[in-house]
């Protein structure tokens, strides 16, 4: 139970630092309203950070379904434990969001566009063409993945060749950070690079239940893109950097 609970805080901790960043520019007489999409990524960047910082020597900190599919694919995660790790996720994704609702609640009733009310809790594409949004969720996430790998395995490999472990430990969250960031600036303007059904499945849920005043609908024709994509598209990712990887070794764990 120990590395379910892990991945539930470790979500947790992603969303409510990522769905934040994005309620702080969005939503009417936040500090931050209007501070634009380079804020956003930044956020969001950091949130991963933090989140790996938090769980990664418990859990891995896969803290995404995409991530925890990709490594089963390839067997080096136990399928057995993906069911726990997904709905662990799913759990801390809506939890999340719950606080993120709580924590901006004055600004919901001061918002009049519920496009925007919606886009807090989920991403929504600026052409809605399901295919090609598909394509571009399938691309973003397959290259989170296989950053995530690359990073991984070079900390292995220096590790090797005498790298302390502590830099190691100290270094590989912040990079990843900076990969989602990487990735939110050169893929995300398409669709808002979901590349997690957890990060958009259980908030756009919680986002239907809460009360949330003139909020509208959560969008369900979409919903399916950036659950079904991310889970293609992470096991491409996996499945390219064992191809390409030139025989360095992908763990399930950041840390060892």
């Amino acid at each position: 139970m120990t590395v379910y609970m892990a991945e539930f805080v470790g979500t947790l901790i992603l969303i409510l630092l990522g769905d934040g960043v994005v309620a702080g520019v969005l939503l009417r007489n936040s500090k931050a309203e209007h501070s634009g999409w380079i804020v956003i990524t930044f956020g969001w960047g950091m949130a991963v950070a933090i989140a790996v910082y938090a769980v990664g020597a418990i859990s891995g900190a896969h803290i995404n379904p995409a991530v925890t599919v990709g490594l089963a694919v390839l067997g080096i995660f136990p399928w057995a434990q993906v069911p726990g790790y997904i709905i662990a996720q799913l759990l801390g994704a809506f939890v999340g969001a719950v606080l993120v609702w709580l924590a901006y609640l004055p600004h919901w009733k001061e918002t009049d566009d519920k496009t925007l009310k919606l886009g807090v809790f989920c991403t929504i594409p600026q052409i809605r063409d399901y295919a090609s949004n598909f394509v571009t969720e399938a691309i973003a996430t397959a290259m989170l993945v296989f950053g995530v790998a690359a990073i991984v395995a070079n900390a292995q490999i220096f590790g090797d060749r005498g790298l302390p472990a502590v830099l190691s430990i100290s270094v590989i969250p912040l990079i990843i950070g900076f990969l989602v960031l990487a990735i939110g600036l050169s893929l995300g303007g398409p669709t808002g690079y979901a590349i997690n059904p957890a990060r958009d499945l259980a908030p756009r849920i919680a986002h239907a239940v809460l009360p949330i005043a003139g909020k509208g609908d959560s969008d369900w024709s979409y919903s399916w893109v950036p659950v079904l994509a991310p889970l293609v598209g992470g096991a491409i990712g996996a499945v390219l950097f064992r191809i390409l990887g030139f025989g360095i070794p992908v763990v399930p764990s950041l840390f060892g």
